[in-house]
C-alpha cells in the first residue's frame, strides 16, 4: 500500500520536474536575443544530417511542453476532485486540510486482510486514501500507575510519546495516593505545552475489583483498566490506554487514527498475544484462561468508552469474570485474562491492531515474526516481571532505544505546539509577565532570572515508608547536594538513623547513575525512611536554596535539622534532638536549637564518639572550629568557648554573617531563592528566623563534623570572578531592604549592621 502512495508521489513529482525544465528550455529558446550556434560536426556524418536532427529536435522541444502541459492539466483536475472515501463511515476522514497531520497506514505491511484484499483487487495504481487525525485534536492516554516504581516508570513513557508528538495531550492517570503526589508535582514543574493532566483515585475503585482472585505481580492495579468506562468522564468517547512499561518510537497520533478503521461493533483495538500463554503448551499443566486464538495482549488498549457503555460493558465483563472463576478459581494475568475471556464469547467485539503496535519482550516472545527492520517499530512492551533483564534476540537493540529515553533531558520537551490554541496556563501566563519584567542589560540579569527558574522536580524518586513517630518529637535531617557529594550518602546513613530528605540536583542521566548507585548500595537500600528528590538541571547556578526547600517541603516529621551533605552528625544526634524537643518545649516556643559546627581537614578521620573526645582532637589539632581560617564570622556567635564547659542549653544573639546549622519547627520560613551558588545563602535564612523571633539555643552536648572535599564549582566561581561577588552584595543589598519592608523598626538593623560577606 505504502509502495503504491510513494509510486504515485514520484510520478507527480516527476511530472512537476517535466513541466518546469522543458518551461524554462521553451522560453529561452524563444527569446528575441537567441540565435543558434553551429554544432560540431562529427567526421562520421553528413552536415545536412545533422542539421536536420537539430531542427527535429528544435520542433520537438517545441512539442514537448505543451504534450506536459496537458497532460499536467488532466492531473490538476483529477488532484481537485474529492477523494474516494470507502462508503463505510469508519473511514471518514477530517476535510479540513489546512489543519491536518497525515500520518503514515497503520497497516503497512501487516500482512492483514485488509491490505491483502487492495493487493489483490489489481488496483495498484490507485492510492487508498489513509484517515488522518486533526492537527490540533486532543490525543486522551489513559494510565494506571500505582506506587515509586511504576511512577519512575511512566516518566519514560511519557517522555517518549512526548519526544515524537505533533497533537495536544490529555493524560489520565488512575493512581494511589503516592504516584498522584509524585505524578502531580512532576508535571507541575514540568510545564509541558498543550498537556493536561487529571488523576483518579484508585482506592475509590478497588471494591469494584478487589472480589477477583488475582496472582499477577501489579496486584490489584493489574484489574483496574476493566473499570475505565465508569472512572473516566462519561463524555470522554475514546482512550489509548497504556501501561506503564511501554516506550513508543513514533507518534502516538498514528495509534490514535487507527479509531477510524473500527467497523461495526469493534469496541476494542489490541494486538494479538506473542507468546504461547493461551495456548496452553508453555509447561505441563499449564491451564489458561480462554482466549481467542493466542489471546491478545492488553499493555496497548484502544478503547471506544461510547460505544462500550451502550454494550453495559460493565455487565458484560462481570457476568464473564464470575463464570470463569466457578473454575479457573483466580487471574494469572490480571484484566488481560478477563478481556480475552470476554472476546472469546464476543469476538466481534475486537478490532485487531499491527503487531508492531505492541512488540512484546515477555520472557517466551515470538515478537521477533511482527518486525524485519528498525522502521516496522511503533511501540515496545516490557511485559515481563524482569523488565529490562529479559532475553530477548534483539534486546540489546531494545534496551539501547528505552535507556535513550530514559536518559533524555526532559526540559527539551517543553516545546511549545504552533498553530494549535492551548487553554490559558496562568502559572506559566505570569511567569513569563515576571521575566518580560527583568531588565537583560543587567549585569546581574542571570542571578535575577535564576529565581524565577521552574525546576523539573520528582519527589521520591526511590521507595519511601515511614511513619513519624505519635510523641510528635520526630526530626527529618534535610540537606542537598549535586553528582560530586553522592559518596556522602552511605556515610550520613550511618550516622542518623531518622528519617531523612535529600534534594538532588541532577540531570536525567545522572539520575539513572544514581539510580543504580543507590539500588547497588546495601546501606542505602536497607534504609525506607529516606526520601530522595530529583531537581533536573537547568540554567547556569547551583539553586542552593531551592533545593532546601524542595527538600523541606517533603518533610512530615514536626521537626527539621536544616544540614549540609557534607557534614556528618555525631553518632546519637537524632536521639538527642528529639529528648531536646521535650526539653526545650520546642511546641509551645520558637526556638532554633544551634548544633555546633566543627571541620577536619584529613579525609580519614576517627570520629569522635563523645564531646571528651572531640575536645581533645581540638586541642590536638585533628579538628577546628568550622571555617575558624576563612570565615570566623559565620559560627562565632555560636561561643565555642562557651560550648566547651556548658552542660546545659544556652541562647545566643543573632549577629551579622551568622549562619549555624539548625533545628527548627516544620513550619519554619523557607531558603531565599534570589541567593544561588555560594554565598549568603543561609546567612539570609537565618536572618529571617532572628526576624520572626526565633530564639538561637546552642546544644551543649551536640556537634557536627564538616568533611574535606574538593572545592565546588560556585565556590571557585565566586572567588575567581569580580561580576559574581558584585552581583551577590546587589542582591544582599536587596534582601535586607526587603527585610525592612516586611518586619518593620525592627529589620532596622539588618541594614546598620556592618555585613561585609
Amino acid at each position: 500500500m505504502l509502495g503504491m502512495c510513494r509510486g504515485r508521489r514520484k510520478f507527480v513529482a516527476a511530472s512537476l520536474a517535466l513541466i518546469f525544465i522543458p518551461a524554462l528550455t521553451w522560453l529561452y529558446l524563444s527569446s528575441a536575443n537567441f540565435t543558434v550556434k553551429p554544432l560540431p560536426l562529427s567526421p562520421l556524418d553528413p552536415q545536412s544530417s545533422v542539421l536536420i536532427g537539430a531542427v527535429a529536435e528544435h520542433q520537438d522541444l517545441e512539442l514537448r511542453p505543451r504534450d506536459v502541459e496537458e497532460h499536467n492539466h488532466v492531473l490538476r483536475r483529477e488532484i481537485s476532485l474529492p477523494p474516494r472515501v470507502p462508503t463505510h463511515s469508519s473511514h471518514h476522514s477530517n476535510s479540513r486540510h489546512g489543519n491536518q497531520l497525515h500520518t503514515h497506514s497503520t497497516e503497512e505491511g501487516t500482512g492483514d486482510s485488509e491490505a491483502k484484499k487492495g493487493a489483490a483487487s489489481g488496483n495498484s495504481s490507485d492510492c487508498v486514501p489513509q484517515p488522518v487525525v486533526n492537527k490540533c485534536e486532543t490525543i486522551h492516554i489513559a494510565i494506571v500507575c500505582a506506587g515509586y516504581n511504576a511512577s519512575r516508570d511512566v516518566v519514560t513513557l511519557v517522555k517518549s510519546v512526548l519526544f515524537h508528538r505533533r497533537n495536544p495531550l490529555h493524560f489520565h492517570f488512575i493512581t494511589d495516593s503516592i504516584a498522584r503526589k509524585i505524578l502531580a508535582d512532576l508535571f507541575h514543574t514540568w510545564m509541558v505545552p498543550a498537556v493536561h493532566v487529571n488523576f483518579y483515585d484508585a482506592d475509590e475503585l478497588k471494591s469494584e475489583v478487589s472480589w477477583i482472585p488475582n496472582k499477577h505481580y501489579s496486584g490489584i492495579y493489574g484489574l483496574m483498566k476493566l473499570v475505565l468506562t465508569k472512572t473516566l468522564p462519561s463524555d470522554l468517547q475514546k482512550v489509548i490506554v497504556l501501561d506503564t512499561d511501554i516506550t513508543f518510537a513514533t507518534d502516538i497520533a498514528e495509534l490514535w487514527v487507527v479509531f477510524h478503521k473500527f467497523k461495526g461493533q469493534q469496541v476494542l483495538g489490541l494486538v494479538e498475544n506473542q507468546s504461547d500463554w493461551y495456548l496452553g503448551n508453555l509447561w505441563k499443566n499449564h491451564r489458561p484462561w480462554p482466549a481467542l486464538g493466542r489471546g491478545f495482549n492488553t499493555g496497548v488498549i484502544l478503547l471506544l468508552l461510547d460505544r462500550l457503555r451502550k454494550l453495559k460493558w460493565e455487565q458484560m465483563w462481570r457476568l464473564t469474570a464470575e463464570r470463569e472463576l466457578m473454575s479457573m478459581l483466580s487471574t494469572s494475568l490480571a484484566d488481560q485474562d478477563i478481556f480475552n475471556a470476554v472476546i472469546k464469547q464476543n469476538p466481534f467485539l475486537v478490532h485487531q491492531l499491527p503487531c508492531f503496535w505492541n512488540v512484546q519482550l515477555s520472557d517466551h516472545t515470538r515478537s521477533e515474526k511482527c518486525y524485519k527492520d528498525v522502521s516496522d517499530l511503533k511501540v515496545i512492551h516490557w511485559n515481563s516481571p524482569k523488565k529490562l533483564r529479559v532475553k530477548n534476540k534483539h534486546v540489546e537493540f531494545f534496551r539501547n532505544l528505552y535507556l535513550t529515553f530514559l536518559e533524555y533531558d526532559g526540559n527539551l520537551l517543553r516545546r511549545e505546539l504552533f498553530g494549535c490554541p492551548s487553554e490559558t496556563d496562568h502559572n506559566s501566563e505570569n511567569l513569563q509577565k515576571t521575566l518580560s519584567e527583568l531588565d537583560e542589560d543587567d549585569p546581574c540579569y542571570e542571578f535575577r532570572r535564576e529565581r524565577f527558574t521552574v525546576h523539573r522536580t520528582h519527589v521520591y524518586f526511590l521507595h519511601y515508608e515511614y511513619e513519624p513517630a505519635l510523641d510528635n518529637t520526630d526530626v527529618t535531617l534535610v540537606a542537598q547536594l549535586s553528582m560530586d557529594r553522592l559518596q556522602m550518602l552511605e556515610a550520613i546513613c550511618k550516622h542518623w538513623e531518622g528519617p531523612i530528605s535529600l534534594a538532588l540536583y541532577l540531570s536525567d542521566a545522572e539520575a539513572q547513575q544514581f539510580l543504580r548507585y543507590a539500588q547497588g548500595s546495601e546501606v542505602l537500600m536497607s534504609r525506607s525512611n529516606v526520601g530522595y528528590h530529583i531537581v533536573y538541571k537547568e540554567g547556569q547556578f547551583y539553586p542552593v536554596n531551592l533545593l532546601r526547600n524542595v527538600a523541606m517541603g517533603q518533610v512530615n516529621t514536626p521537626y527539621m535539622f536544616l544540614s549540609d551533605i557534607d557534614f556528618l552528625p555525631m553518632y546519637g544526634l537524632y536521639e538527642y534532638l528529639r529528648k531536646s524537643v521535650v526539653q526545650l518545649d520546642m511546641a509551645n516556643t520558637k526556638k532554633a536549637l544551634v548544633v555546633p559546627a566543627f571541620e577536619t581537614l584529613r579525609y580519614r578521620l576517627s570520629f569522635p564518639k563523645s564531646k571528651a573526645e572531640l575536645l581533645s582532637q581540638l586541642d590536638m589539632g585533628t579538628l577546628f572550629t568550622f571555617r575558624y581560617h576563612v570565615w570566623t564570622k559565620g559560627h562565632a556567635p555560636t561561643d565555642f568557648a562557651k560550648w566547651r564547659t556548658a552542660t546545659t542549653p544556652y541562647r545566643v544573639q543573632w549577629e551579622a554573617d551568622f549562619e549555624p546549622y539548625v533545628m527548627v519547627r516544620r513550619e519554619s520560613p523557607e531558603y531565599d531563592r534570589r541567593f544561588v551558588g555560594f554565598g549568603w545563602n543561609k546567612v539570609a535564612h537565618i536572618m529571617e528566623l532572628d526576624a520572626q523571633e526565633y530564639e538561637f539555643v546552642v546544644l551543649p552536648n551536640a556537634y557536627m563534623i564538616h568533611m574535606p572535599h574538593a572545592p565546588s564549582f560556585d565556590i571557585t566561581k565566586f572567588r575567581s570572578n569580580k561580576q559574581y561577588r558584585a552581583c551577590l552584595k546587589t542582591l544582599k543589598e536587596e534582601f535586607q531592604q526587603n527585610m525592612s519592608r516586611r518586619y518593620g523598626f525592627a529589620a532596622l538593623k539588618y541594614m546598620t549592621v556592618d555585613n561585609n560577606s
